[in-house]
């Protein structure tokens, strides 16, 4: 059922021209109408079918603007190193004992690191990690000796660009409370992202099929997106 709020909104949005991001953060910020700090996300759908290959894109994204959310951040590592971590700001760190509680679903965090030689006894927790994407992975910087600068990435403010198998990507540029240029330069960011992602994977035509920003309870528009894609 519709409630009366979002009946107030602009309906079909869908037959609206396509906008840059600079007019439409300003229109979807007056749908933010809850009581609550809203989202403001982006849905994309990305032309993962290649001749040759399908593309599959996994990367991380330092937002310069942060994300506005609360990361829980768990590190596993050698007791020499859990003291680093901790004051890095580490919310749970451990070393056996804790991998032992994760591979009987004890999963209280929402971002876990791992240093390099712990890796090889966490990797055999994948059924458990993969299926919720928690899984380090040294390409996306959470597989690391460095384990202050993997912690404060995550906790700053650091988004995971990540298609599905129908090509879709959904990835927050921040909340409704931001300045408009700190979502603009978020959202710049993983702009630039995606266009390395399109050079790396030699991706023939667009890149990006469709794009559409909304809030978590407001509706949607259309992306228009740069000569690039």
């Amino acid at each position: 059922m519709t409630s009366k709020r979002f009946k107030k909104l602009k309906e079909n949005t869908s037959e609206i021209a396509a906008e840059g991001i600079e007019k439409l953060i300003p229109l979807i910020k007056k749908n933010c109408t809850t009581k609550f700090d809203e989202s403001i996300d982006l849905s994309l759908q990305i032309n993962n079918k290649q001749k040759k290959s399908e593309i599959n894109i996994r990367t991380v994204v330092n937002l310069p603007g942060g994300s506005g959310k609360k990361v829980k951040v768990a590190v596993v590592c050698e007791e020499t190193k859990s003291a680093d971590a901790k004051s890095a700001g580490a919310d749970i760190v451990g070393g056996d004992d804790f991998i032992e509680k994760i591979k009987n679903g004890e999963i209280n965090f929402e971002k876990l690191i791992c240093t390099p030689s712990m890796m090889i006894k966490l990797s055999k927790l994948g059924k458990v990690l993969g299926p919720k994407g928690l899984m380090p992975n040294p390409k996306l910087g959470s597989v690391t000796d460095d384990l202050k600068t993997a912690i404060t990435d995550a906790k700053s403010g650091q988004a995971e660009i990540r298609n599905d198998k129908d090509g879709n990507i959904g990835v927050s540029i921040g909340k409704k409370s931001f300045a408009d240029d700190k979502l603009i330069k978020n959202y710049n960011t993983i702009i630039e992202t995606l266009e390395k992602e399109k050079l790396n994977n030699s991706v023939k035509g667009d890149l990006v099929k469709s794009a559409f920003i909304t809030s978590t309870m407001g509706v949607s528009y259309k992306l228009k997106l740069g000569k690039s894609f």
